[in-house]
C-alpha cells in the first residue's frame, strides 16, 4: 500500500509500505478521507518533539473498518467510522474530573501511532479505550466526517468562552479554523459574527462561504477601531482568536465588552509565546481569558452529530480533494492560504 512518511523536516515521501495487521483489540480502517491542516505543515517544515520518524502522517481521519481485533466487540467490516486524534488516557486526574482536553498522557495520531495518509491503517486500542472511534452518520460522506475532528476542537473552544444567544462574536483568522467557528457561533445563537483577517484574498474566499455580517481586512483597516463602530461602541461579547498571532490576541483586548470572552484558540509559535497584556483592562472590563486545547472524544461525537443535522454545514469547506499521491501539494496549498480545506482521499 501507499503512505506518506515523514522522515525529517521538510523530507516527506510516499512510500509503499506492507498492509498492518490489527493486534486483538485494534481495528483496521480502509482510510477513504483525511483532511490537511496547517499543523501538518508545521510538521511537515519543522517537524514535532512527539514524532519519532518514520511516522506516517494524517490526524483528520474517516474511513470504513475492514477487520477486527479478536478481542473487539461491537465493530464490524463494513462500519464507516471516524477517529479521534488526541487520545486521552481516560485514567488520570483529569481524565476522570471530564477534562480529557488536558490529559497529560494524551497521545496523538499521526504523532505516536501512524496516521491517515495512508490507504490503510490501524486504530490502537487507546483510542476504542475512550469511546473514540465513531459511526458515521447516515447521510454524511467520508470527507464531511473528516472536518469532524477540528470543528470538535471549535466545540471546545466555545463552550470554554461560553458563545450563546445574542453574542456578539469576532473571529480572528479566516482559515478552516476561522469558517469552522463563524459557522458554529451562528449555530449556537450568535446574534453577529465578524470575520477578519490580513489577507484579503484568503478573507474574500472565507467570507463568500460562511456570509459574516461583516468581514473586517486588517490590512486595509484598524480591525479595534471597525468593531467598535460595527457594535455600537460595547465591543464584542466573545473575541477568538483563531490565528497563531500575538498581536491578534493583544488586539483582542481592545475589542471585547464588557463582562466579555476571549478565546486564545491559536497557539502562538514557540519561539514567541509572549504577549503584552493591560491586566487593568482585564480587571476593570471584567473580562474573561481561556484558551483551548484540543478536543475530547465527546466533542468529537457531538461535532458529527452538528454535521449530520446540517447545524454546521462543512462540504462546501472542502475546497481541494486530491490523491495521496499529491498530498504534498496539498500542504503547499494549505501553506499559501489558497484553500478552506484540503482533503486527501487515498
Amino acid at each position: 500500500m501507499k503512505v506518506l512518511t515523514f522522515h525529517a523536516p521538510g523530507d516527506v515521501r510516499i512510500e509503499d509500505a506492507p498492509e498492518p495487521a490489527p493486534g486483538p483489540a485494534d481495528v483496521k480502517i480502509r482510510v477513504r478521507a483525511c483532511s490537511t491542516c496547517g499543523t501538518d505543515v508545521k510538521i511537515f517544515n519543522h517537524g514535532h518533539h512527539h514524532i519519532v520518524p518514520p511516522r506516517v502522517m494524517g490526524h483528520e481521519i474517516a474511513g470504513e473498518i475492514v477487520e477486527v481485533g479478536t478481542d473487539v466487540a461491537g465493530w464490524a467490516a463494513g462500519d464507516r467510522v471516524q477517529v479521534i486524534a488526541a487520545i486521552p488516557c481516560g485514567r488520570c486526574g483529569e481524565c476522570t474530573r471530564g477534562r480529557m482536553t488536558v490529559c497529560p498522557n494524551q497521545v496523538s495520531m499521526g504523532y505516536h501511532f501512524d496516521g491517515g495518509f495512508a490507504e490503510y491503517m490501524i486504530v490502537p486500542h487507546n483510542v476504542l479505550d475512550v469511546d473514540g472511534l465513531n459511526r458515521i452518520p447516515d447521510g454524511v460522506s467520508y470527507a464531511e466526517a473528516s472536518v469532524a475532528e477540528p470543528l470538535a476542537c471549535v466545540l471546545n473552544g466555545q463552550n470554554l468562552a461560553r458563545v450563546g444567544d445574542g453574542d456578539d462574536v469576532v473571529v480572528i483568522g479566516s482559515g478552516p479554523i476561522g469558517c469552522l467557528h463563524v459557522r458554529l457561533a451562528r449555530a449556537r445563537g450568535a446574534a453577529r459574527v465578524f470575520l477578519v483577517d490580513l489577507n484579503r484574498e484568503r478573507l474574500d474566499l472565507a467570507a463568500g462561504l460562511v456570509n459574516p455580517d461583516a468581514a473586517i481586512c486588517g490590512a486595509e483597516t484598524d480591525v479595534v477601531d471597525a468593531v467598535m463602530k460595527l457594535t455600537e461602541g460595547r465591543g464584542a461579547d466573545v473575541v477568538i482568536t483563531a490565528a497563531a498571532s500575538g498581536a491578534a490576541q493583544e488586539q483582542a483586548l481592545q475589542m471585547t465588552a464588557r463582562q466579555g470572552r476571549i478565546s486564545f484558540f491559536g497557539g502562538l509559535p514557540k519561539d514567541k509565546p509572549v504577549v503584552s497584556v493591560d491586566a487593568n483592562v482585564v480587571h476593570y472590563r471584567e473580562l474573561t481569558i481561556v484558551g483551548a486545547n484540543g478536543s475530547s472524544p465527546a466533542h468529537n461525537k457531538e461535532a458529527l452529530r452538528l454535521i449530520a443535522s446540517g447545524a454546521v454545514p462543512v462540504a462546501d469547506l472542502i475546497t481541494h480533494r486530491l490523491p495521496l499521491a499529491d498530498v504534498r501539494d496539498a500542504f503547499g496549498i494549505v501553506a499559501r492560504g489558497e484553500a478552506i480545506k484540503v482533503t486527501i482521499e487515498p
